[in-house]
């Protein structure tokens, strides 16, 4: 069975209610993906070159900030689950970036921490994180860029935005 629908649509095959429908372009969440995507694509290129993910960065610019913790802690203030924080750990540990150590107490718990080959690479990291900004924001005056800073941080202040959304 075939079904023909031509509700609302002009002969020029344009819908007849186009205009009341706002462009893509007009709203600035279009252009925060956007942009976004661009600068995240950017700074993963330079991450892999140096044999980590942008996941993998973000956890270990956490441990370099929190010193030894547990991976309870890291994924709290990481934003992520246990789960995906455990897979980054070991994953980083089979890189040799981060070790493991049993708590005697309770064997089922872990203390993490970088190793010396993890605690070098962060400031490498955060040296392409800052370039791959300035790349892309440095043409923006400073106060225009602190602005969309603020303006960032206070959307995610007000939807109590905590972690990456699931798909």
């Amino acid at each position: 069975m075939n079904h023909t629908f031509e509700v609302g649509v002009k002969s020029s095959g344009i819908h007849a209610n186009a205009a009341a429908v706002s462009e893509l372009e007009a709203h600035l969440g279009y252009w925060l993906r956007f942009v976004s995507t661009h600068v995240s694509h950017s700074f993963q290129k330079k991450a892999e070159a140096n044999g980590v993910t942008v996941s993998e960065w973000v956890v270990l610019r956490e441990m370099f900030r929190l010193g030894c913790t547990s991976p309870t802690t890291l994924a709290q203030v990481a934003g992520m689950s246990k789960g995906a924080v455990s897979k980054l750990i070991d994953r980083l540990e089979s890189k040799g970036m981060v070790s493991k150590s049993i708590l005697l107490a309770d064997r089922r718990q872990h203390s993490i921490e970088l190793t010396a080959e993890g605690e070098a690479l962060v400031p490498v990291l955060a040296g392409m994180a800052d370039q791959n900004d300035e790349e892309f924001f440095g043409q923006l005056p400073p106060p225009l860029r602190e602005s969309l800073l603020e303006a960032m941080k206070e959307v995610a202040r007000t939807h109590q935005l905590k972690s990456e959304p699931l798909n």
